[in-house]
């Protein structure tokens, strides 16, 4: 079923007037800013005590387990990321620490494999009776997946023995073969890991666990609630939910609504897609187009956030998309790009690759600061300072980026996602290469004897993307397809100057040939400034417009326009201009310009006097680069 394979990314070389000023940024500044705060090296942010709790569990350090019962997995998103890091940029130094740090992993492993500080510093008769809360599985599988990338990026396995041995217990713990017992994640993860484990390794026991795992959620009787009879003890619930949260309420073949705790969902979701490829599994398959299209077409915001409601950090119901109280959390998009590459290896489709840009331009770019020290957990469409972060109902939306979490589950997943884009940009089959995103830089295929393509790329601020092919052979036989996102208009093509017609499919164009060295395809489209306009069943959202281009959705701040942005109207007939920002915090940055109208009104609650119009100068820039000018007013959409 698996259309395409992944281009390892030792293959990619990142080369890009957008993506390269981010990946050096989170390898200078971010990499080590978060190894500090999980050494607790920093007073002036949320103590994190992670690395601390190894050093405990192995015993060479006194003290209690301190932080989330999923501490652990800080570090092993630390850890990924690191990997992706050395696998584009060689650093001794880094590797040293990182190498440091697993030899202290492995010292706090138990004898059996058991691999959890907080059960084995705290609660060592608990271990594994709390699934449902207590994350060790989910804790389990982020370490797997940082041990496998570190593994493909170093040649290093010591790390990957560690958690061979930390799988091999699960996998000998769980199922339905003779002395194994039942179980399944409170929070999904480690079907995701096993799958990885098993495609390195050949190893059936690790997709045998992982179908085993998705194949027993949502059966009865109700795995948490019997978990929770017999445990005697309550961490955070007592288990007895009716499913919806952690999608325990359906087998997995029979959902087709996202519904419960958005990551968790997402992260399910991306495993069964990861299965489905592995095994053949149409069911499956259907499933996930259904939970797909339930997503795209009904719970996500223009933002690309996903998981509106801050009760359980979860979808809420169809087209329930408040903007001011919204929670999408940066970790639920991040596991939206998870999906969506899994979809695409499946079958090269340009509404997977849409959405995939959708969340890397706008929400997950969005949540880190400009100088990479400070993140969002929370994304809103909408801020008012003095409502947002102060008002109960709108305590989670925040103006401003903290600088650290007591949850740290976002900034670490960030910095695994932007180092990793390489690995989502290219893709290969048999007899065609694909390229998903456009993404300035080289890839090196395994293609008909060998094949180099260099990028040059101005994407996202204009359209122009240059392909020179470099071949091992005197000529190659392949198809090039190439996505052409939807917000890319009146597109052209010219290969070696001329132009050309393309084979135009699912969203992709397909140019196949005889290719040689020095052949260069070339496609330039406009991007446009778009008018976008919410489905009239998201009531909050009527006569209002979000402007986009390209795949960057737009925000207007208080910083350029005057509080109260509820005042701003942007004309039907108003013609929007892009320019580039000279000077000051957002410098190179393509913003918005336009002719509006501010309305002035009484100073009474409420009045008989309409507002009176005033024209302005409007003003909107990327929504990934609001809140690094101060703290003010934001908003996405706008009156028309």
């Amino acid at each position: 079923m698996r259309v395409q394979k992944n281009i390892p990314l030792n293959h990619v070389k990142v080369d890009d007037s957008f993506w390269s000023r981010i990946q050096k940024l989170v390898r200078e500044t971010v990499i080590p800013y978060q190894l500090d705060v999980m050494e607790d090296k920093l007073p002036d942010v949320e103590k994190s005590h992670a690395v601390e709790n190894f050093r405990i569990a192995a015993g060479e350090a006194e003290g209690e387990h301190y932080g989330w019962v999923f501490q652990d997995s800080d570090v092993a998103k630390w850890l990924e990321a690191v990997a992706y890091s050395l696998s584009a940029c060689p650093d001794p130094e880094l590797e040293v620490k990182a190498d440091e740090l697993i030899e202290l992993i492995g010292r706090a492993q138990e004898p059996d494999g058991y691999l959890n500080t907080y059960f084995s510093i705290m609660y060592p008769e608990r271990k594994w009776q709390n699934l449902h809360d207590a994350h060790e599985l989910y804790c389990s599988g982020h370490m797997i997946e940082a041990a496998v990338a570190y593994y493909k990026a170093t040649g290093k396995d010591v790390l990957l023995k560690i958690m061979r041995r930390n799988a091999d217990l699960i996998c000998n713990r769980f199922g339905n073969g003779d002395g194994k017992i039942r179980g399944i994640p409170g929070h999904q993860e480690i079907e995701l890991a096993l799958l990885q484990l098993y495609e390195i390794t050949g190893e059936k026991a690790y997709l045998e666990t992982a179908t085993y795992f998705i194949n027993e959620r949502g059966k009865e009787p109700n795995y948490f609630q019997e978990e929770g009879k017999t445990r005697g003890w309550i961490m955070w619930s007592d288990g007895t939910e009716d499913g919806i949260y952690a999608q325990n309420h359906a087998p997995v073949r029979e959902q087709d609504k996202a519904v419960g705790h958005s990551v968790r969902a997402v992260y399910m979701y991306t495993a069964m897609a990861a299965l489905a490829a592995e095994t053949n599994d149409t069911q499956l398959l259907t499933a996930c187009n259904k939970l797909w299209d339930n997503i795209t077409q009904k719970q996500m915001y223009v933002t690309g956030g996903v998981g509106s409601t801050v009760h359980g950090e979860a979808f809420s119901v169809d087209y329930d998309l408040p903007n001011a109280t919204t929670y999408s959390e940066t970790c639920a998009s991040i596991a939206m790009c998870f999906f969506a590459k899994r979809m695409l290896e499946i079958n090269p489709d340009g509404k997977y690759a849409d959405i995939l840009e959708r969340m890397l331009y706008n929400t997950v770019l969005a949540s880190m600061q400009r100088d990479g020290k400070r993140f969002f957990y929370v994304n809103p469409l909408e801020v008012i300072p003095g409502i947002s972060g102060v008002v109960e109902t709108h305590r989670h939306a925040l103006p401003a980026r903290p600088g650290w979490y007591a949850c740290a589950c976002c900034p670490p997943n960030v910095s695994r996602m932007l180092l990793s884009i390489g690995s989502y940009a290219w893709g290969e089959s048999e007899n065609t290469i694909f390229a998903h995103i456009f993404l300035g830089g080289t890839a090196e295929l395994n293609i008909d004897g060998g094949v180099k393509i260099e990028c040059e790329s101005d994407y996202p601020d204009d359209c122009n993307i240059k392909y020179t092919i470099s071949t091992k052979k005197d000529k190659a036989a392949f198809s090039f397809a190439i996505h052409i996102p939807v917000w890319c208009k009146n597109t052209r093509y010219t290969l070696n100057g001329k132009p050309q017609i393309a084979e135009i499919r699912n969203g992709y164009a397909y140019f196949t040939r005889e290719w040689q060295t020095g052949d260069i395809l070339e496609i330039n489209a406009d991007l446009p400034v778009l008018r976008i306009y919410s489905n009239l069943a998201v009531g909050g959202n009527a006569g209002q417009v979000c402007l986009q281009r390209g795949p960057v959705v737009y925000c207007f701040e208080e910083e350029d326009n005057k509080a109260p942005l509820a005042a701003l109207r942007l004309p039907a007939d108003s013609e929007i201009t892009a320019t580039k920002i000279a000077d000051g915090a957002l410098k190179g940055i393509t913003a918005l310009s336009a002719k509006g109208i501010r309305e002035t009104g009484s100073n009474e609650l409420y009045s008989e006097k309409p507002p009176k119009p005033e024209p302005i100068t409007l003003k909107a820039i990327p929504y990934h680069t609001w809140a690094n000018r101060g703290t003010g007013e934001m908003r996405v959409w706008i009156r028309e």
